[in-house]
């Protein structure tokens, strides 16, 4: 006989909030977003035609019948864990990390497989922004942002310096040689938007006032002003950190020896309630060791 059942995307979203009465901690435990639950629970109250929790503003409230409902739902995925956990099947945890996305990118993602090699039990989710920690819903483990800041409640833990000079393709540098400052000129100095001064800054430390070159081009996110380097398009002012590869393979050059304009440092935050989990203590572990790989390298 064919069983009638609802989707158990739904149910066990359902039985997540129920269990921890928050569709953001259930959320947080399935590595999904607050909208993704609120949308699997509807679609299981839709399925049921009776609604699941009563809503009081910010809070959830269990219809009496719902409770009846979790009673049967709730060990019924206990006794599934048990089975696949006496199966054979090691549990996989899962860490979410939010980071900038040209750090992602670029220097984060490139380097994950090492990550997963090390430590195949553990399930990175990364997803990208860059948002104020104070304005990020309190589902990530780990937190990576510019730095050394201090904020209540988190432990910091710097991994990665960098600094910024002038960066182009090789393509561009054989059309147009640069042989002293004001060969600048002549090219087109590419700009971020949300990081309007750093030509400015680099000139200033270079001691060049007033130059005026050819053109100038503004893209909204850094990692398309480096794709537009790559692509011959201009000049940028590069991330030693994030470019290493590129120098080293030569798909990017920096046509003057200096000088260098300093830049923040990568850190990590942590909330300090999650230092002690071992998926975290292994990744924030991982993640120097590359930084100080990445800084050797350099």
């Amino acid at each position: 006989m064919r069983r009638i059942l609802p989707s158990l995307n739904a149910l066990r979203a359902f039985e997540a909030a129920a269990r921890l009465g928050s569709f953001k901690a259930a959320a947080g435990e399935l590595g999904v977003t607050h909208g993704a639950i609120s949308q699997q629970v509807r679609l299981l109250e839709d399925w049921l035609r009776a609604p699941l929790f009563e809503r009081h503003n910010r809070r959830i409230v269990l219809t009496p019948a719902a409770r009846a409902y979790l009673s049967e739902v709730g060990p019924a995925f206990d006794r599934v864990a048990a089975a696949t956990a006496g199966y054979g099947r090691n549990d996989v945890a899962v860490l979410r990390v939010n980071a900038p996305a040209t750090f992602a990118l670029r220097w984060l993602i490139p380097r994950l497989a090492s990550f997963r090699e090390r430590y195949p039990e553990i399930r990175v989710r990364v997803e990208t922004s860059n948002q104020a920690l104070e304005a990020l819903p309190d589902v990530y483990e780990v937190i990576i942002r510019g730095g050394p800041d201090s904020f209540y409640g988190y432990a910091m833990r710097p991994f990665l310096s960098e600094q910024r000079l002038p960066v182009c393709s090789p393509a561009l540098l054989s059309r147009l040689p640069l042989q002293t400052f004001q060969d600048l000129k002549r090219h087109t100095l590419l700009h971020t938007l949300s990081l309007p001064r750093l030509w400015d800054d680099w000139l200033s430390e270079a001691g060049i006032s007033g130059l005026e070159t050819d053109a100038t081009l503004t893209l909204d996110h850094f990692y398309l002003t480096l794709q537009a380097a790559l692509d011959g398009i201009g000049i940028a002012m590069g991330p030693t950190a994030l470019i290493a590869d590129d120098l080293a393979q030569r798909r990017l050059v920096a046509p003057f020896p200096g000088p260098f304009l300093p830049a923040r440092t990568y850190c990590t935050y942590v909330r300090a309630s999650k230092t002690a989990g071992d998926p975290t203590s292994a990744f924030l572990s991982w993640i120097e060791q590359e930084g100080n790989m990445s800084a050797h390298e350099r």
